[in-house]
């Protein structure tokens, strides 16, 4: 009795996967929030600092990974005193938690050309797990100097209570002075490594 073995093209065995990294450009890039104020307007800040990476799946786009770091000190709201109390220990506390993160754990197709992004977030040394609904990305670019550069917007809610940031003050008519929902909008433009 004999048997016939049958060799198998490795090409074959196990699909080959395509990945390729990009850098964020914090040029062209902005991390914003926005929180009400006396339960009347919404006040607007931002961060000027962020870094990252990301890591694409080209042939998935659902194995893909993100990390990015947000320097605490970078932020910004057009006004310096609100600047400076933002930053104190009543709420991001820069000296002790000098950066705010995000890792991602896992991705999702949300219908055509968006996704959800679940990772961890770490805003003043609490970690919590929050979803971006993300817009992209965009189909890879060259720029004029011949950098491949593509982009992304994400947006989400968090109570900003569940990361430590209690202060508050109550209003003579009822109510409080900041709200506790935020909500943050990431524009991030990616440069190919």
């Amino acid at each position: 009795m004999s048997t016939l073995a049958i060799e198998q093209d490795p090409a074959e065995a196990s699909p080959q996967t395509s990945t390729a990294t990009w850098k964020i450009d914090p040029a062209h890039s902005s991390a914003e929030f926005k929180v009400r104020h006396m339960m009347i307007s919404n006040v607007r800040g931002h961060f000027s600092k962020i870094s990252g990476s990301l890591t694409t799946d080209e042939s998935d786009i659902t194995r893909s990974h993100v990390e990015a770091v947000i320097e605490a000190n970078s932020l910004e709201t057009r006004d310096p005193q609100r600047d400076a109390h933002l930053k104190s220990g009543d709420f991001f506390d820069v000296e002790k938690y000098p950066t705010l993160t995000f890792k991602s754990s896992q991705v999702k197709r949300l219908g055509e050309g968006g996704l959800a992004v679940t990772g961890e977030l770490t805003i003043h040394g609490v970690t919590q797990t929050v979803t971006f609904e993300v817009e992209g990305p965009t189909p890879p670019t060259k720029d004029p100097w011949g950098n491949t550069r593509m982009g992304i917007s994400a947006t989400t809610k968090i109570n900003r209570k569940t990361f430590g940031l209690n202060w508050n003050a109550a209003l003579e008519t009822g109510g409080i002075v900041v709200g506790d929902e935020v909500s943050i909008t990431l524009d991030v433009e990616f440069i190919k490594a």
